[in-house]
């Protein structure tokens, strides 16, 4: 079986989805298991791909996507700490504002 084929074969399967025309970069876990099925239906019986093989691919495709995950989590980490920043900023500059007036309050009453 030639890689042709079963990216072929997979080209067809997915005419229908509408991550068509988008690239490689929007496939997901669900997409991998068809083309993962896909390639085991047209697979020579009398040359099946090695197990090693097929473990090592999945094995992959979960390491990349335990990495995408992680990119999209420390990116809501980034995002909700630039909000705390701003929040904090803003919460010193009010508390620094209302200082100078309890300063110079206090300094009008002596």
């Amino acid at each position: 079986m030639t890689v042709t084929s079963v990216f072929s074969a997979y080209a067809g399967a997915a005419s229908s989805s509408s991550k068509v025309g988008k690239g490689l970069s929007s496939l997901d876990q669900g997409d991998f298991l068809k083309l993962m099925t896909t390639q085991m239906q047209q697979q020579d019986p009398f040359d099946p791909v090695d197990q090693k093989e097929m473990l090592a691919q999945m094995a992959q495709f979960s390491q990349l996507a335990g990495t995408a995950q992680m990119g999209d989590t420390l990116k809501a980490i980034s995002t909700k700490l630039d909000a705390l920043v701003t929040t904090q900023s803003a919460t010193n500059a009010t508390v620094t504002a209302l200082a100078a007036q309890v300063a110079g309050g206090s300094r009008n009453n002596a």
